[in-house]
């Protein structure tokens, strides 16, 4: 069992992403990005690279300028959002990233960098990463409290 958050549940939902054909398709298709990830206090860069997920890294605060853009939640709403993937088999309509950042006056998406263009990443990609997490409902899951 894979405890959220760290990359060994990132590399579980990882290999279940890329080994699922259905994650690339519809809608999904080819990705390029860097998308950081602020959990618990602690940060992670996952890459995607064509039609898979290529990289999944716990880094330092400061990495996280490389990133594209970050997606940012308490824990209480990542572990409601995977929880909610978990029972449905994929997130429900109030638990998509788009609801999630439609949802927050601040956003769910946000970069250090001021750069529109890497961060209108997440807009564009959008599908892909709410597949990504999709796959997590196939990861047996443990979090840590």
């Amino acid at each position: 069992m894979a405890v959220f958050p760290s990359v060994q549940w990132f590399d579980a939902v990882r290999a279940v992403f890329n080994a699922d054909e259905s994650y690339q398709g519809g809608g999904g298709g080819a990705c390029n990005a860097l998308m950081g990830l602020k959990v618990a206090g602690q940060s992670f860069l996952i890459t995607f690279e064509g039609a898979e997920c290529s990289a999944a890294a716990k880094v330092q605060d400061s990495d996280l300028a490389a990133a594209d853009y970050i997606l940012e939640m308490s824990y209480a709403d990542w572990k409601d959002m995977i929880q909610n993937i978990a029972q449905n088999g994929r997130a429900d309509l109030h638990h998509t990233l788009n609801t999630l950042d439609l949802g927050r006056p601040e956003g769910l998406s946000h970069s250090m960098h001021g750069d529109q263009y890497r961060e209108d990443l997440f807009f564009r990609y959008n599908q892909s990463m709410q597949y990504f997490f999709d796959a997590s409902a196939r990861v047996a899951t443990e979090f840590a409290e």
